[in-house]
């Protein structure tokens, strides 16, 4: 196992889901790590040893660098940022509004462009860094009924995509995971979503899910966390700009 002493990591999105098991993980190898997330008493529960929680809305743009910042000259340069703060909700495009859509922009797509800009400045400062952007098998392809998610996901993509280009041949990487239906509390609140739009119970709102996943099983945050484990470990210098799928099958 990769030896991440002396390194700081950044995850928005911490305190729940996919971003608490990268960051549980990132902690077990020795790092410092810093969470992010919109509600403090969540990520105090979580909070460890090495790990800090700090409140912070992806959308808001002086809050992220009064942040990061922060947590910068407290705990050390960022050498590995976690973008993965996100909302999932799917609407037909008649059924979203304005608003709607502009949130989710905000919040999947300008939170991690603002996050990763805030970072890239001390990280510069050193001579290694991982960027892990957390896409979405939406961000491949379009997920019927959720327009503005896959939108923002795809965009996401993009973003990596570009950071690994003006980055060349530089010490640091940028990569985006794009998972199928993880077993996180988004599939509790989709459950909800979709059995009261089709009048499915749960647990036929569930199996819709599950069925989505080309093996036919949820994933596991832990298997998200493995793979940016990969991203942060040695032998992993030449994976950069890539779009790696977690979804049970090619999707």
């Amino acid at each position: 196992m990769t030896d991440l002493t002396g390194k700081h990591a950044l995850v928005t999105g911490g305190g729940t889901g996919i971003g608490l098991a990268i960051a549980r993980d990132f902690e077990a190898r020795g790092a410092v790590v810093t969470i992010t997330g919109r509600r403090q008493e969540v990520l105090d529960e979580v909070a460890g040893p090495a790990m800090t929680g700090v409140a912070m809305d992806v959308r808001d743009e002086a809050q992220v660098n009064d942040v990061i910042t922060a947590a910068a000259e407290a705990r050390g340069p960022i050498q590995i940022c976690v973008a993965n703060a996100g909302i999932a909700e799917g609407r037909t495009v008649p059924k979203t509004s304005l608003e709607f859509w502009r949130n989710m922009m905000a919040t999947n797509l300008d939170g991690a462009f603002l996050t990763i800009k805030a970072s890239l400045p001390s990280m510069q400062s050193t001579d290694w860094g991982r960027v892990i952007g957390i896409s979405s098998m939406a961000g491949l392809k379009g997920l019927p009924g959720a327009a503005a998610y896959s939108a923002s996901k795809h965009g996401l993509i993009g973003l990596i995509r570009t950071l690994s280009e003006d980055y060349m041949g530089q010490p640091y990487t940028f990569n985006a995971l794009c998972p199928a239906y993880v077993d996180t509390p988004i599939i509790s609140r989709n459950e909800e979503m979709i059995a009261q739009r089709s009048g499915k119970t749960a647990e036929e709102a569930r199996q819709v899910m599950v069925r989505m996943n080309r093996h036919k099983r949820l994933i596991e945050p832990e298997e998200i966390a493995a793979t940016a484990r990969w991203l942060t470990a040695a032998g992993s210098e030449s994976v950069n700009g890539q779009c790696i799928e977690i979804a049970g099958g090619q999707m």
